[in-house]
């Protein structure tokens, strides 16, 4: 049994996330979680949301809350989503977090006493109509290496650069719109990045087994070249600025900026969970080398706009902290899943979000869509006609089917148990050989954490199921050869165990259904590649019951009403 840490990229507090948040890190986090969970390993899954910076401040005043209020009640609006979406946490903390709050400052204190923080003043935007500083991404402007026209002031979204919000062409406040801007003295700690550019550049080309989308994003901004990055902001919302335990002195009224807060706070939240448990040390042994996380393999989920933090940005904090922190093993990037070719908006009408997917279809009918056509190779976008199709085709004809069918089949002809004996024929021979193939191909894609093709493999075994009971025909032989019929439907029945043990990563709700129909309970162990052993596993005289109709059509009508409300061309 390995240890195995995973964290998804924390989503921020204002409102719930849309589609495409889910499918680019929550989700296959929490499928490659339930996977490794299955094959015995001992997880822990965090995750949190990011709560500081001035989109929280803007969104509590527009909600007319203090910003405290307006972040718990987030929270835990947020949490619910998750929890309704089966996404299985061992914790979803808070940046804002007591935990959180010291480690920030201790990462600071370390960095500036090996040398790696320096007070400059900066010539910074201010909104002389919004009365304020201009956090970077309060900025937008023409990017001024490839002129995208909605560029921020800290990344330019069209080319993926990092930028500087006095870098933009052009800039105006994202807060009001006004272009009546200048540039002020402020100042501000940097993080000097480039102190650390050839242990961060060997660190990056060690990672050989990273899925190509993030190393590539990695050594883009490497061969760039690395920029020393400003770490506190203008606002009131955050983490104070400390130097040896008190107010920092010219930093009394600075916090530190969201994106040297928030990865620490995979740190925070895992604190936060071993203190919820009244075990303060259990962290340690998940975080520092020098207590035994040695042996843990970490891995990161995140959306390609957040790889360049978290493969430069917070891998210099943590290694110029010059501590033995554990760095993550593996991060898998996910390209962006976009509606109809264009970005998700509230404004706009565009798009569904967590809560209104669940006012229209239950959970799995989602994550079955967002899995099986996952963004890896390349951005993707929703259809209504794919998401119709997915359902229709791959959740209620093939999987519903099958189980559906054999169940009651046993319920009306077969007593309601699972048949005793009877000897495998030349069709069993030929499932057990296909069916071995399969669950290699599963397992394997699984373990490389290939969304796509896990989903592709595990719907070519729903298929061969069905094409076994077809060909075996049990209620034809049922007329002539009990004892044939009675093997089929044996064979028929512990696929749907197999099926159900299939199903835990990636539709764990309708999961529990299918073992429920064959008296079994999950969770269950994931299978072995050994066809023959998996599909013996219920004894004969198991109850067996067809229960409620798994999936339900998406029809026509359906479709149309969808498009009419949340924008598309169906």
């Amino acid at each position: 049994m390995s240890r195995i840490l995973i964290t998804s990229a924390l989503p921020y507090i204002n409102g719930i996330k849309h589609l495409g948040n889910l499918a680019g890190s929550m989700l296959p986090a929490d499928v490659y979680a339930r996977f490794m969970r299955a094959r015995g390993h001992e997880v822990l899954y965090i995750c949190a949301t990011d709560e500081h910076g001035t989109p929280a401040e803007l969104a509590a005043a527009k909600a007319g809350q203090d910003v405290r209020t307006y972040c718990d009640e987030q929270h835990e609006v947020q949490k619910n989503a998750g929890d309704a979406f089966g996404l299985s946490y061992n914790w979803f903390g808070r940046s804002s977090s007591p935990e959180n709050r010291a480690l920030t400052q201790m990462f600071c204190e370390a960095l500036d006493a090996n040398g790696l923080i320096e007070e400059r003043t900066d010539k910074m935007v201010y909104s002389i109509d919004d009365g304020r500083f201009l956090p970077d991404r309060y900025v937008e402007g023409t990017c001024p290496h490839c002129k995208f026209e909605k560029a921020r002031g800290d990344q330019c979204d069209n080319c993926g650069r990092l930028l500087d919000p006095t870098d933009l062409i052009d800039p105006y406040s994202a807060v009001s719109g006004s272009r009546n801007l200048e540039v002020r003295d402020t100042k501000h700690l940097y993080l000097l990045q480039t102190k650390v550019e050839p242990q961060l550049r060997a660190w990056i080309e060690s990672k050989t087994e990273w899925p190509q989308l993030a190393k590539s994003i990695a050594m883009k901004h490497l061969e760039e070249g690395l920029i020393d990055r400003g770490i506190t902001r203008d606002l009131k919302w955050g983490v104070p600025v400390t130097k040896d335990g008190q107010p920092r002195e010219g930093f009394e009224n600075k916090v530190f900026y969201v994106w040297f807060d928030a990865p620490i706070e995979y740190i925070g939240a895992t604190q936060e969970y071993f203190n919820a448990q009244g075990d303060a040390d259990g962290w340690a042994k998940w975080w520092r080398l020098d207590q035994g996380a040695d042996d843990v393999t970490y891995v990161e989920f995140m959306g390609k706009d957040n790889v360049a933090f978290h493969t430069v940005s917070f891998p210099a904090t943590i290694i110029g902290s010059g501590e033995p922190w554990k760095m993550v093993d593996t991060l898998k990037a996910f390209n962006w899943l976009n509606w109809y070719g264009g970005k998700f908006s509230t404004s706009m009408n565009r798009g569904v979000f967590m809560d209104q997917a669940l006012e229209l279809l239950p959970a799995d009918y989602w994550r079955w869509y967002l899995i099986s056509q996952s963004p890896e190779g390349s951005d993707s976008s929703f259809t209504w006609e794919q998401f119709q199709g997915a359902v229709n085709k791959d959740l209620a004809d093939v999987l519903g089917n099958f189980v559906n069918r054999i169940t009651k089949f046993t319920e009306t002809k077969m007593g309601g148990i699972v048949p005793e004996g009877g000897e495998a024929g030349e069709l069993e021979e030929k499932l057990y050989a296909d069916l071995s193939v399969l669950l290699t191909e599963a397992t394997e894609a699984f373990e490389a954490m290939e969304m796509r093709k896990a989903a592709q493999a595990v719907r070519a075994i729903w298929v061969l199921g069905n094409v076994y009971l077809q060909e075996a025909a049990p209620w034809t032989a049922l007329k002539t050869d009990a004892v044939r019929a009675g093997v089929v439907v044996r064979h028929g029945l512990n696929l749907v165990r197999l099926f159900a043990a299939l199903a835990q990563p990636l539709i764990p709700f309708t999961a529990e259904k299918i073992a429920a129909t064959v008296s079994t309970t999950l969770p269950l162990d994931w299978p072995t590649t050994d066809a023959r052993a998996e599909l013996s596993k219920l004894v004969s005289g198991t109850l067996v019951a067809s229960g409620e109709v798994l999936f339900k059509k998406i029809d026509e009508d359906m479709l149309a009403d969808w498009a009419a409300r949340f924008g598309g061309e169906a």
